[in-house]
């Protein structure tokens, strides 16, 4: 995948390039410090993927994402910052974000998120899907009481694992697991894992809980 490194710290940008060049897959063809010239970059650059940050001089990230999406380039945002607070990510991703990591994200999670979104999935790390679904996971009479062990499956889906791997998780057959996605479906009339995510984009409340899934 060819990548386009948005950053406004060249030490951190020096950085990711080695850490990127670790994989086969990984190509950085460009550079940019800040919004504006990423957009210029994009203009006579093949990129597949644009690793964005968020606080940039010139042109933000924000900004940035929603000039990206408003000239329909076709090219997926992976969204890495140290912003982990839900606005930022509800935000981005409202805005047209394929993806959203924390700079202290660990190595592979960075490589998963970037395939994914190359992918056309949508990718949260564990934290910001949790963020996310604080959300709704706050009935206060807007949405249906989803059980402990629905939230369990709920956040690793959202989180993009697989039935099996949720069933090993929680010691749960697949069968089994595949009939909690179904419940979750129907209570919050989805119909993929994609309307899902869509759904804890909405605005809610917010509540705490936990996962089993690191």
């Amino acid at each position: 995948m060819n990548i386009l490194l948005a950053d406004d710290h060249r030490i951190l940008r020096t950085g990711l390039k080695l850490l990127l060049a670790s994989q086969d897959d990984c190509h950085v063809v460009a550079e940019a410090s800040n919004g504006q010239e990423v957009l210029e970059r994009l203009e006579d650059t093949p990129v597949d993927v644009v690793l964005l940050d968020l606080s940039m001089p010139v042109m933000n990230g924000i900004d940035c994402l929603r000039e990206i999406r408003r000239r329909h380039y076709d090219v997926k945002v992976l969204v890495l910052t140290m912003y982990s607070e839900q606005q930022y990510v509800t935000e981005l991703m409202q805005l047209g974000a394929d993806g959203y990591l924390c700079k202290d994200t660990l190595d592979a999670e960075l490589f998963k998120g970037l395939r994914s979104v190359v992918s056309g999935h949508r990718y949260l790390s564990e934290r910001e899907a949790r963020s996310l679904l604080d959300g709704v996971l706050d009935g206060a009479g807007q949405h249906p009481a989803l059980s402990a062990r629905e939230q369990e499956v709920l956040v690793a889906l959202v989180h993009g694992h697989s039935l099996s791997a949720i069933g090993d998780t929680l010691h749960l057959s697949v069968k089994t697991v595949s009939t909690y996605k179904t419940r979750l479906m129907q209570k919050l009339n989805c119909k993929t894992k994609a309307e899902l995510v869509d759904y804890a984009l909405r605005p809610t409340s917010h509540t705490t809980w936990e996962s089993q899934f690191p």
